[in-house]
């Protein structure tokens, strides 16, 4: 039986326009909040500086407690991770330290001290 001369592998640069059309058309649409979800946002309180990052639905793959109700975070539900930004060991520490909020929870805690 005579070998083929065609290449098996599928060429990685669409040969033509249309296959370049396709191509774009299998890849997911741009998702603005998937990138502004990525970065976080300085937040000034009477108990320090905080660092907050949103977390969303899509990315919300694991269980966590929240701190300011005691319950769980479901996987799936959007929520906020919140780390202390002027730690006094360090931002490698802070970020170590980080816990995850509800929204609710972080918008309407207190600060009320003993």
């Amino acid at each position: 039986m005579p070998r083929s001369n065609r290449p098996r592998r599928r060429p990685a640069v669409p040969r033509s326009a249309k296959a370049a059309e396709e191509s774009r058309e299998d890849r997911d649409d741009f998702d603005p909040e998937r990138v502004l979800a990525g970065f976080a946002r300085l937040e000034s309180a009477p108990d320090g500086d905080w660092r907050v990052r949103q977390v969303t639905t899509r990315n919300a793959a694991k269980e966590y407690t929240c701190p300011g109700c005691s319950r769980t975070i479901p996987p799936g539900v959007a929520h906020l991770v919140v780390w202390a930004d002027d730690h006094l060991f360090g931002e490698a520490a802070g970020i170590a330290e980080r816990r995850h909020w509800h929204t609710h929870c972080w918008r309407t805690r207190t600060f009320r001290y003993r």
